[in-house]
């Protein structure tokens, strides 16, 4: 059983409700991918969350009672596996995206803010990694209004998983799928360059010290 099969077999006997349709499917492909494209807004990519980060995330959904505290136990648990799985000795590229609302919104408090952004920071040194910021002021230039997620896999097929507040939608279809990666190219394109998006994350990591 190859890593995505056994990550989408995990999930799948996690509680209901834990997460939106389409997920567990999307880990599965996540884990045998050979590219990772990533847009996200408010809040940082899962898989570049620190522990701290992500628990406080869980944790601020439990306190709304949108899911359990045994939910948020799995999310944040599971999050930490999938993570691991992407370090070994030829890892995916992953190429990050993040509005700038992801580095300028304080999630769970100066000190673990601080260390969120830090990881950012590793991340962006790393061989196998882009990470850009989509500043503010590019406004109506901003080609994504929700976060996506782009999937590339050995056969150069690309699969697109996106999610609402409600509701999850992953795509497997060229027709679809292929216009929302030229989309995620524009976006970099309109992004800072990944210097420039480091320089502004350790601006705003100074703040916090």
């Amino acid at each position: 059983m190859g890593t995505g099969d056994k990550f989408e077999r995990l999930w799948r006997e996690m509680r209901n409700g834990a997460l939106l349709d389409g997920f567990p499917e999307y880990v599965g492909y996540e884990g045998r991918a050979t590219e990772i494209r990533l847009y996200d807004i408010g809040i940082m990519p899962g898989l570049l969350q620190t522990p701290e980060y992500a628990r406080a995330v869980a944790e601020s959904n439990v306190r709304r009672e949108a899911i359990t505290a045994e939910h948020a136990d799995e999310r944040v648990a599971f999050l930490a596996q999938r993570q691991a799985a992407l370090v070994h000795l030829h890892p995916p590229m992953m190429f990050v995206v993040m509005d700038e609302s992801c580095v300028r919104q304080c999630v769970g408090g100066p000190e673990v803010m601080a260390s969120q952004l830090d990881r950012l920071v590793e991340f962006a040194a790393r061989p196998t990694t882009m990470l850009q910021v989509a500043p503010f002021s590019i406004g109506e230039r901003r080609c994504f209004r929700l976060p996506v997620n782009l999937l590339t896999l050995s056969d150069r097929s690309v699969i697109s998983y996106s999610e609402s507040q409600f509701q999850g939608h992953l795509d497997r279809e060229p027709a679809t799928v292929l216009p929302l990666l030229m989309t995620y190219h524009q976006l970099q394109a309109e992004a800072l360059s990944q210097a420039d998006s480091v320089a502004m994350i350790n601006e705003i990591r100074k703040g916090l010290s």
